[in-house]
């Protein structure tokens, strides 16, 4: 009885089936059931090949509604939307070649990625070609092989090699001989369930040199074939110029010798991880190392060894930094390391390794190769790159200056040393000057804003960071190295000669050493000039004691009471002295004695228009000035003590 009733529901199946689908051809608004003299020619329509795919009206239960579902989700869906609607109604519509060239041309506008180019390509040759796929090979010289990708019209990839070895594939044919093969099957692929069509391959040509192959499965006898040449040669100069792009951009970011990062590479790199470790908020160290007695290498045994040591250095630092950082040359025989998510620690830990490593290598005629290795961390250290370079670099100079310990680098971080102490301060002016043209950093400007932001704990403290101060800005100057340090015990000398309070002789002390703090604004180019200056020159260097008391001392609370000394020791007791012309007692006096102090230095010390005057010469001008631009008691208790002071230089 199942049986029975399960044959009848298969034949009221059936016949409601047929009954639907011939009246809905015929008539989209008809009903169900249609009169009986009308059913004949509607199942003579229903045997056309055409499909016609129209969303249901009536029934909406069983077999018949799901069929409509299913042939509506067709027509809506991506895949079979485009293979039904496509296929079936381009397959005989006349090939334009001129619109397929112009869209072409245009749809490749602004594209720099091959993935982009060949996207571009599939696209237009399956909508305005007719191709059932497209497919692309691209030759690799090293495996001597075609790497193809093929792409269908419904949007499935097949990926395969062809080597150049397998002479009777079609694929090696056209690519070794430069012409285009016509096939009647795709069989060649050798790809499963892979609808056969007829094929052509086109040789990818520029500059008389095959780069690959372009395959489409087409009706050959709707092809033109010149046309598709031309096109094809249009595809493969695209190639070629993205393969040039690519080679460029490596060799602009590579250094030739070591194929690490040169310096360009480098910065750019930073920059990128520095942005991700913002984000992630996680720590980054660089770690620098510089190859010692380089130069002597170069002189002494030629740059052919010195480079050979450089790429001894570059090759260990390859061998032994982990998978995520990133290493490059960041100066002539100075390799860098960026460690993304790692400490100080870390970074040192990896850093005495790679020492050790280089210490176990001998080079002939060298020996062990021995580094100066600097770190600075992000953002302990700095937030700024520069900077943070800047501090690394100078690390590697305080481990050049601190040398070795048990025959093994001295690994320094920036946040391992005082900035004051005089290897640090060095290392500092070291890597500024450096580095002053290509960053727009001012050694003296950073100098002086480390110095006022500095936490002044006591007045020894305070003298300390003053003596660093002066004795930095006068080596701005060879010619007057020592010259505010000199100027400081003179005034002092002084100061107690004439029984002033301690406090003061306190206050004239640290005034004198920082009287000159104003030629930090001061051009090098007049500073340093060896002769006479002319009136515009002069004018400039006029402007010292003003910067020194506004753009230094101003800022510093500690330091405002120096503010009278450093602005006005340059004024004359007759009113002929700068910056304000002050006379006589409107000078303050803690001014007027370091005057005195400073041009009886200024006379004594050497220039390069002069030798240094003796002791008496010296003393016999200051007197003969007296009481014109200096004050004259002042003056008196200077040349008596001054034979006592050993000021020769």
């Amino acid at each position: 009885m199942e049986k029975n009733l399960n044959t009848e529901n298969k034949q009221i199946s059936e016949k409601s089936l047929t009954s639907h689908v011939s009246d809905r051809a015929s008539n989209p608004i008809a009903p169900a059931k249609m009169p009986a003299e009308t059913k004949k020619p509607v199942r003579k329509k229903t045997t056309k090949k055409e499909p016609v795919i129209t969303p249901p009206v009536t029934a909406d239960t069983g077999i018949v509604a799901r069929l409509n579902n299913f042939n509506l989700s067709k027509s809506n869906n991506k895949l079979y939307a485009g293979y039904l609607n496509n296929s079936l109604s381009n397959v005989h519509k006349p090939v334009d070649y001129t619109d397929v060239l112009v869209s072409l041309n245009m749809s490749l506008q602004g594209k720099k990625t091959l993935h982009e180019l060949f996207n571009v390509v599939h696209t237009i040759f399956t909508e305005k070609l007719n191709c059932n796929f497209t497919a692309f090979g691209l030759f690799h010289d090293k495996s001597k092989c075609i790497n193809l990708k093929l792409t269908n019209k419904m949007g499935s990839t097949y990926s395969s090699k062809i080597f150049l070895s397998d002479e009777e594939n079609p694929v090696v044919k056209s690519f070794k001989n430069s012409s285009a093969v016509t096939l009647d099957n795709n069989k060649f692929l050798n790809i499963p369930y892979m609808q056969d069509s007829p094929t052509i391959i086109l040789p990818l040509v520029s500059i008389d040199n095959s780069v690959g192959v372009m395959i489409l499965g087409k009706d050959s006898r709707d092809c033109n074939t010149g046309m598709l040449s031309f096109m094809s040669n249009y595809i493969a100069m695209f190639v070629h110029n993205v393969d040039l792009l690519e080679r460029t951009n490596k060799f602009a970011n590579t250094d030739t010798l070591t194929s690490l990062y040169n310096h360009r590479g480098f910065q750019e790199v930073l920059a990128r991880e520095l942005q991700i470790a913002e984000k992630t908020e996680t720590e980054l160290s660089i770690i620098m190392f510089d190859i010692n007695n380089i130069s002597k290498i170069n002189r002494e045994l030629g740059h052919a060894k010195g480079d050979e040591v450089i790429k001894l250095l570059a090759e260990k630092v390859k061998q032994n930094m982990r998978s995520n950082d990133k290493a490059g040359r960041y100066g002539g025989d100075e390799i860098a390391i960026i460690l993304p998510n790692t400490n100080t620690a870390d970074a040192k830990y990896l850093a005495e390794y790679i020492t050790y490593t280089l210490s176990c290598c001998f080079v002939d005629d060298v020996g062990p190769i021995k580094v100066s290795v600097g770190i600075s961390t992000y953002p302990v250290c700095s937030k700024n790159q520069e900077k943070l370079l800047i501090l690394t670099e100078q690390a590697m100079y305080v481990s050049q200056a601190k040398g070795y310990k048990e025959g093994m680098s001295a690994i320094i971080s920036s946040s391992d040393f005082d900035f004051w102490d005089d290897a640090a301060l060095n290392s500092f002016a070291e890597v500024i000057a450096k580095r002053h043209s290509q960053l727009g950093i001012n050694f003296e400007d950073e100098l002086v804003h480390k110095f006022n932001n500095e936490k002044i704990v006591s007045q020894n403290h305070l003298m300390e960071l003053a003596n660093s101060l002066a004795g930095a800005i006068d080596a701005k100057d060879p010619y007057t190295k020592g010259h505010s340090t000199s100027v400081s015990r003179y005034s002092e000398a002084l100061a107690r000669a004439i029984n002033l309070p301690e406090d003061e002789v306190q206050r004239i002390t640290l005034g004198a050493l920082l009287h000159d703090v104003g030629k930090i604004g001061i051009p090098e180019n007049v500073l340093k000039k060896p002769g006479k200056l002319e009136d515009d020159e002069w004018e400039i260097m006029k402007q010292h004691p003003v910067i020194g008391a506004e753009k230094v001392l101003m800022p510093n609370e500690a330091l405002r009471d120096l503010i009278p000394i450093v602005k006005y020791h340059h004024e004359h007791i007759d009113g002929s002295g700068y910056p304000e012309k002050l006379k006589g007692e409107d000078i303050p006096l803690a001014a007027r004695i370091v005057a005195v102090a400073d041009t009886y230095h200024a006379l004594i010390s050497d220039r390069p228009y002069r030798k240094g005057l003796g002791i008496e010469k010296a003393c016999e001008i200051l007197q003969d000035g007296a009481g014109k631009f200096w004050d004259r008691d002042l003056v008196r208790h200077f040349i008596s003590i001054a034979p006592s002071l050993s000021t020769i230089i």
